[in-house]
């Protein structure tokens, strides 16, 4: 199976990210100094059919699980088929990261130059109002630049409706001069959810003791509040670091790096697990509005800077 593919270059060439506007336009690639830094696991195609995460992933609309099959937002009740393929699952069958890649389509204006990108997604099919019935416009611009990839996310309100907002990034982040065990961690949040054990926030919150921690042979599926201004997720191997910075309109992360996998995701997330059903942060973007999430990854040289 093969796609479409649309590339941008930093100014020097230094740095170079490849999207698929016609798989939810995943960034696919991100190659720094001639160094892959994504994490493609099991690769685009199992990405597009069965919506198994890689790259740099947008969550839509509803970033990580459900705690159900169905929720309630923006005076709407939606009950969904657990029967229906267009659901990704987790491994204990809940809805997770929205609904199936080869859904969103995007179009991509033209004349867009060597570094960015300008995509928009129309939420107005049948098919996708049938999961979530929301009609709603989503804009994605992307940018780069010589050891950045920035992205900006903004869902308009622009067809008479209110939007419910739960969407999110999973960016599969490897630092391939230096083994995982000696990556050095670097939160930027002061609580943690506590969740429940399928993953779904329980509503109380745990502060977190550390911000600095090495991540070893430690497991993470882990979610956070309580976000420093501006927030810079770090991890640093060898002589790189690598930084995730929540630019605006995210005030909720989940961190995911499981034991004996080389890579660690700092997940920007508009709302945390299951918002739709919770309600817990959840935005409700009123007609004629729209939010906007924008965040930056940098790879750097030597130690962050204390």
């Amino acid at each position: 199976m093969s796609f479409e593919t649309l590339t941008i270059t930093s100014p020097t060439g230094r740095t170079l990210a490849q999207f698929v506007p016609a798989v939810n336009m995943v960034c696919c690639s991100l190659v720094h100094d001639g160094a892959e830094r994504l994490e493609l696991r099991r690769g685009l195609a199992m990405y597009a059919e069965a919506g198994k995460t890689m790259g740099i992933p947008l969550l839509y609309p509803w970033a990580n699980r459900l705690g159900r099959f169905g929720y309630q937002a923006a005076g709407k009740q939606v009950t969904l088929d657990q029967a229906d393929a267009r659901l990704p699952r987790d491994s204990q069958g809940l809805p997770i990261h929205g609904v199936l890649p080869s859904l969103l389509s995007w179009d991509v204006a033209a004349g867009a130059d060597a570094r960015t990108i300008d995509a928009r997604l129309a939420w107005t099919s049948a098919e996708l109002l049938e999961l979530f019935p929301y009609p709603h416009e989503v804009r994605v611009k992307v940018a780069a630049a010589d050891g950045e990839l920035n992205i900006a996310t903004t869902v308009c309100a622009n067809r008479g409706e209110p939007v419910p907002v739960s969407f999110g990034y999973h960016p599969y982040l490897r630092i391939p001069s230096a083994p995982r065990e000696s990556w050095e961690v670097e939160l930027a949040a002061s609580r943690r959810l506590v969740l429940n054990e399928r993953g779904i926030p329980t509503g109380e919150r745990e502060p977190v003791p550390h911000t600095r921690v090495k991540l070893g042979q430690t497991s993470w599926d882990t979610a956070f509040d309580g976000l420093v201004r501006p927030a810079r997720w770090r991890a640093a191997g060898g002589e790189e670091t690598v930084t995730v910075t929540f630019e605006a309109g995210y005030d909720f992360a989940q961190v995911f790096a499981p034991d004996g996998q080389e890579f660690i995701c700092f997940e920007p997330m508009t709302a945390p697990c299951d918002a739709l059903n919770s309600g817990d942060g959840l935005r409700i973007v009123p007609p004629g509005a729209e939010h906007r999430g924008e965040f930056s990854l940098t790879v750097t040289s030597g130690a962050p800077a204390s």
